[in-house]
């Protein structure tokens, strides 16, 4: 009989978007649902993070393009929390790129704004009981993206260099030491199968637009660098 009331609780669920008639809308959607328990709204990433920081939930469900942070940076962060919920991201775009980056930032559904609010509710129900949605994707396809084996701290060391930080830099924002850059720099290089960091540049900014990276023949610099 307990089993049996755990199974039929309602999933307890957070809601993230910038636009206010937006997030009202999902916010009816959700409570008209006997399926959901509306826990949280909220309007930015940091409003999103420090409320289901303070009340666990099941699911979150949010808007791709959150003001500040951002919802990739985000759901990175997120991946590091214990009690952290399963993302749907809601989001403009039926190509492949936002569900591709959202599921390799850690998500675990993706749904269009142009699909029906119903198809969001059912996809967030399946999230909730642990299947990963995402629509627009071959799964198989995507973890064989070079970026999808990168850990956060390689993708930010790898968006940093784009930025063109030396190593002391990195170090200094990040926190570690030089040599424990070098170490994320050569594991970094040799996922991604290059040589150096102007490589490692183009291959960014490529990805940023769904192309191939042209990569230019520069002498290998390695992970040297101050």
């Amino acid at each position: 009989m307990d089993s049996l009331k755990k199974a039929e609780a309602p999933i307890k669920i957070a809601l993230a978007d910038s636009n206010s008639i937006m997030l009202s809308a999902l916010s009816e959607f959700f409570e008209r649902d006997p399926r959901f328990s509306l826990v949280s709204t909220a309007s930015t990433a940091e409003g999103f993070l420090e409320a289901v920081l303070r009340v666990p939930v099941a699911v979150g469900v949010i808007d791709w393009t959150l003001p500040m942070l951002g919802g990739e940076k985000l759901i990175e962060i997120l991946r590091q929390q214990v009690s952290a919920p399963r993302i749907v991201v809601y989001s403009h775009g039926e190509g492949a790129e936002i569900p591709r980056r959202a599921m390799a930032a850690g998500a675990a559904g993706f749904c269009a704004r142009s699909e029906s609010p119903e198809n969001l509710l059912d996809i967030a129900a399946d999230v909730a009981n642990g299947q990963m949605v995402f629509p627009f994707l071959d799964v198989r396809e995507l973890r064989q993206d070079p970026l999808y084996s990168l850990t956060e701290r390689e993708r930010t060391l790898l968006s940093a260099l784009s930025q063109g930080r030396t190593n002391k830099e990195l170090a200094h924002d990040l926190g570690i030491s030089i040599n424990t850059v070098k170490f994320h720099l050569r594991n970094l290089f040799d996922k991604l199968t290059l040589n150096n960091r102007a490589q490692a540049i183009a291959f960014y900014y490529s990805s940023l637009s769904g192309q191939s990276p042209q990569l230019p023949g520069v002498a290998s610099d390695s992970v040297k660098g101050n």
